[in-house]
């Protein structure tokens, strides 16, 4: 698996407890073992090719964040180190390299918490229609992709795979969480992304947009889990050439969606095949993201 795609990983050595989109999750008793693979979603729908390197990047671009910013929010990293682990076998430890990491468990919280610093994607269509992003109504005037006076916290549902999430206002996350948690995410997401944009910023990179994902641990503790501010995970955006008033470069999978909208895929399964240049591209995308944000080479 050192240098191939992967779509799918399954071994017998220990049982697997959840596929996602993305990632494959094993149980490893008190701990679970995430597993990023080369898979990519667009609408919600998994397309067919995966993207090299991909899973390593949002492995290692997570581990950089959790440890990064672990001093506003606990995390649920315990070590991207697998040998280290007794319950991961060494064969499975020298596969892995790079795309794993151990985790603590968690109980996953139902709101998925998104922040935007610009004005953009569905929060773009919203203001075009409303007035307003996820509720909160903002001036008269602005442009696609700029950048609001303050970051939003938009909040939406967190669906099952196959299911459109839909974005709510804070008093549905309040409805489903009750105020004091909801609180709680809200100025951690916006404590998170606020540290983040304005590194990422002196590095190249202005971070439009991001979602993070919250959970309790065993003791009922706030904690973050799942991905951290990955080009799966965000709209990253190169500083140079930015310019408000349209859509702007990425890094990030936008670059598939766009060519997905191009060949006017109806978003629905079956997905159709990117082309090699596509693929490609893409691949470059997430590693040239990961390496001016973190300043290391990608470890494969």
């Amino acid at each position: 698996m050192a240098n191939q795609v992967v779509l799918h990983t399954e071994f017998k050595e220990i049982p697997v407890l959840h596929r996602g989109k993305v990632r494959d999750i094993y149980d490893l008793g008190k701990h679970l073992l995430i597993v990023a693979t080369d898979r990519i979603s667009a609408f919600d729908v998994v397309l067919p090719d995966g993207i090299p390197q991909k899973g390593r990047v949002l492995n290692q671009i997570s581990a950089f964040w959790f440890k990064t910013l672990e001093g506003i929010v606990a995390h649920h990293m315990i070590s991207t180190r697998l040998e280290e682990f007794p319950r991961v076998p060494k064969n499975l430890a020298n596969v892995l390299r790079g795309r794993a990491m151990v985790v603590s468990r968690a109980k996953p919280l139902l709101v998925e918490c998104i922040v935007r610093g610009y004005l953009s994607g569905s929060g773009w269509n919203e203001y075009q229609e409303k007035g307003s992003v996820s509720g909160i109504p903002l001036p008269a005037g602005l442009k696609e992709s700029q950048k609001l006076e303050t970051p939003l916290f938009t909040p939406s549902t967190k669906a099952e795979v196959g299911v459109h999430d839909e974005n709510i206002d804070f008093a549905g996350a309040v409805k489903i969480l009750g105020r004091e948690l909801a609180e709680g995410i809200r100025t951690a997401s916006l404590k998170l992304y606020q540290k983040a944009a304005s590194m990422a910023e002196k590095k190249g990179i202005i971070i439009a947009d991001t979602k993070f994902e919250f959970g309790l641990d065993e003791g009922g503790k706030l904690i973050l889990i799942d991905e951290v501010l990955t080009p799966d995970s965000s709209r990253f955006w190169p500083v140079a050439g930015y310019s408000p008033g349209g859509a702007q470069k990425s890094f990030d999978k936008q670059f598939v969606r766009d060519y997905l909208l191009s060949i006017r895929w109806d978003k629905k399964p079956p997905a159709p095949n990117l082309p090699p240049e596509v693929i490609q591209r893409t691949s470059e995308k997430y590693v040239e993201a990961f390496e001016r944000l973190t300043g290391k080479k990608l470890e494969t």
